[in-house]
């Protein structure tokens, strides 16, 4: 499980981004356990050799999107009215609950979205996601943050728009095992699990269903070792592995804890510039901070969504939701990145199914087809790049 948070505010963005801003989270549930570490800034990464990108390798234009959502200002912060969104799109905005819940459907009366005033979590096709700022009513209708449609609502509802910010297909995949060597990451002694070597173990399976799939793959470890004995480094190094491979996609695996009675997978990918992560209840002053993953975040929407739904539907838990992290091991990531939690190691119920290799073999490829959804959707943008041969093609049926 990812733990460090950070706290500690740069002087510039460009002291933020050499020093780096932030680090691995604790779950929510699990903060107590952690607390919020300051950690001491780190040497900066040496840049790396200079190397021809592949087409998919190529950084996506960080420019503004077209669209001028029309907002109104509450609470301190720019709101786009609902209504606005399914005017926009072609869907149909209706109350579930008068006043505070509110589905948007398409022609055919499937909903594709739906917000609750007060809550900070939307469900996408039936996805739960998390946004930067709680869904707000007022003068009859519900409201979204401006920041939130720009960066999750309107690249998921309609990537095509967003084209230019989103890059190729992936072919070459980095994937990170969670912790190793003197840190265990979650144990749970009762049934004598460590999270590294359940970690390593999917990675291992998750890399030879990949490079069947016609992907190229490196690991950030392949044994019980760590990049570094200093903690910060050791995750920070492990972004460094995708960059200077100049990686398209940076998966890390973990098994998360919390209460004994949570269960479920999480998703993270880097939280946008200006917004709360999912377990922060207010937003600090390094959030207006750039970082260098921030550069994806259109892309990083897109891949978390489809990893989300992937985990959620080949591991049938619980949904406990696509979030947003400042994670030290995403921060610094130079192509798409997201870290998956596929299941709690702190429920001893969960844990047993982790413990069997049938129910890792089946995480490994619940992420692999996330990634091949990812990489289907990308090429639907970009129809003159192919994807890897053998790569799975979701089709109508199979969703």
């Amino acid at each position: 499980m990812a733990r460090l948070y950070a706290r500690s505010l740069l002087a510039s963005a460009a002291a933020l981004m050499l020093t780096g801003g932030c680090t691995a989270p604790a779950s929510a549930q699990n903060r107590s356990e952690a607390g919020r570490i300051i950690a001491a800034p780190a040497a900066p990464v040496p840049a790396p050799p200079p190397a021809a990108p592949s087409p998919a390798a190529v950084a996506p234009p960080a420019g503004p999107v077209s669209r001028l959502w029309p907002f109104k200002r509450l609470y301190n912060t720019d709101y786009v009215d609902v209504q606005a969104i399914a005017e926009h799109y072609g869907l149909k905005a209706s109350w579930v609950t008068s006043g505070r819940v509110m589905q948007l459907a398409d022609a055919r009366g499937r909903v594709r979205l739906k917000f609750e005033d007060r809550n900070r979590d939307c469900y996408l096709d039936g996805v739960r996601v998390f946004m930067g700022e709680a869904t707000v009513f007022n003068r009859g209708s519900l409201y979204v943050s401006k920041i939130d449609v720009i960066k999750t609502i309107a690249p998921l509802l309609k990537p095509a728009d967003h084209a230019g910010q989103l890059p190729a297909p992936p072919r070459l995949i980095v994937l990170d095992a969670g912790h190793g060597g003197s840190d265990p990451g979650k144990q749970n002694t009762a049934l004598h699990l460590n999270e590294k070597d359940l970690t390593l173990d999917v990675v291992l399976r998750l890399r030879k269903l990949l490079e069947g799939r016609g992907y190229t793959v490196l690991l950030t470890r392949s044994d019980d070792s760590r990049l570094s004995p200093l903690q910060r480094t050791d995750l920070e190094r492990r972004a460094e592995v995708a960059n200077r491979a100049r990686a398209d996609l940076f998966l890390s695996v973990h098994f998360n804890s919390a209460p004994p009675a949570v269960t479920g997978s999480e998703t993270y990918v880097l939280t946008p510039q200006f917004q709360r992560s999912s377990a922060d209840d207010k937003k600090d002053d390094s959030a207006d901070k750039p970082l260098p993953g921030n550069r994806q975040d259109f892309a990083n929407v897109v891949l978390g969504f489809h990893l989300h739904r992937a985990l959620l539907t080949g591991l049938k838990t619980s949904d406990r939701g696509y979030k947003r992290g400042r994670l030290l091991v995403l921060c610094f990531a130079e192509c798409p990145a997201a870290l998956l939690e596929a299941a709690f190691l702190s429920n001893n119920a969960e844990a047993r199914r982790v413990a069997t290799p049938e129910f890792r073999e089946q995480i490994a490829h619940a992420i692999a087809d996330g990634v091949d959804d990812y990489a289907a959707a990308l090429a639907a943008l970009h129809p003159v790049v192919s994807l890897p041969v053998g790569a799975h093609v979701p089709t109508a049926a199979s969703k």
